[in-house]
């Protein structure tokens, strides 16, 4: 995003987290549910959300052009959230888009933590992503705008519905529904992230080759929240490449202490 755009989203998101603050649990999965059917119609309608994000066209018509397509069919709540959202500046159609999904995300995730659920959506979010970066046939079946939504979402239940809780199915059903071309394991641990800042948290991910024990999983949080200077949350996936060791990436930072990086330097010193 340019920086119109940044700035707008850090006024939405700041405004919703006043929403989120007075709202009741159900006021709140009705504006995701709400946010998320707008975003289905925008990733459709590029002549509408073009209009609807121009900083050419007149704040008041943009006002009106929300007030004709989703008046009277979605709750006053969502109507205040989209007029505040074309009312701010956008360096592109697709910008006002992503914004919009990030609040119906925020908002669904902002449910999940006051069900007490919020830890448990993240690790569910975090596994269903490195599921689908370990199968591109699926990320393609998944993601493959071409075939029937319905099939889709059909094999994503299938896949899904009894191992994880509804609220992260229905995060996932969102992503499948509307995918936008983007890379769908990329999309899922990006909500991963998400719901680990809403529980103040960095995000580490580790690969490791053999699994860790649970003492294992807090020695190491606790390790990484020291160094970062905020609480860590730990996913770990498994690599039998590695051959020992971990690689830890938290943000864009890379901690690679596997045997297999060691070896690889020292064939390298070895060869020079």
């Amino acid at each position: 995003m340019q920086f119109a755009s940044r700035e707008s989203l850090a006024t939405a998101r700041g405004r919703l987290d006043e929403v989120i603050e007075q709202a009741s649990t159900a006021s709140l999965r009705t504006l995701s549910d709400e946010l998320f059917a707008v975003l289905g119609v925008l990733a459709r309608e590029r002549v509408l959300r073009r209009h609807l994000s121009d900083p050419a066209t007149p704040e008041a018509k943009r006002r009106r052009l929300v007030d004709t397509v989703f008046g009277g069919k979605v709750s006053e709540a969502t109507m205040d959230t989209l007029n505040a959202l074309v009312s701010s500046r956008w360096s592109a159609g697709r910008d006002l888009v992503d914004a919009i999904e990030e609040l119906a995300r925020q908002a669904a995730l902002a449910v999940a933590e006051r069900d007490g659920a919020i830890e448990d959506v993240e690790d569910e979010l975090f596994r269903f992503a490195r599921v689908l970066a370990a199968e591109p046939r699926l990320r393609e079946l998944l993601a493959d705008e071409l075939q029937p939504v319905d099939s889709r979402l059909a094999l994503l239940d299938e896949l899904a519905s009894d191992k994880v809780r509804p609220i992260t199915l229905e995060l996932l059903r969102q992503v499948v529904r509307v995918p936008r071309g983007r890379s769908l394991d990329a999309v899922v641990e990006r909500l991963a992230g998400l719901a680990a800042d809403r529980r103040g948290r960095s995000v580490a991910h580790v690969t490791a080759a053999a699994p860790l024990t649970a003492e294992q999983e807090r020695r190491l949080a606790e390790s990484l929240s020291t160094i970062y200077r905020r609480p860590v949350s730990v996913q770990v996936e498994l690599d039998p490449d590695l051959l020992g060791g971990l690689v830890i990436t938290v943000g864009g930072e890379v901690i690679d202490g596997s045997v297999a990086t060691r070896l690889a330097a020292a064939r390298q010193r070895l060869s020079g």
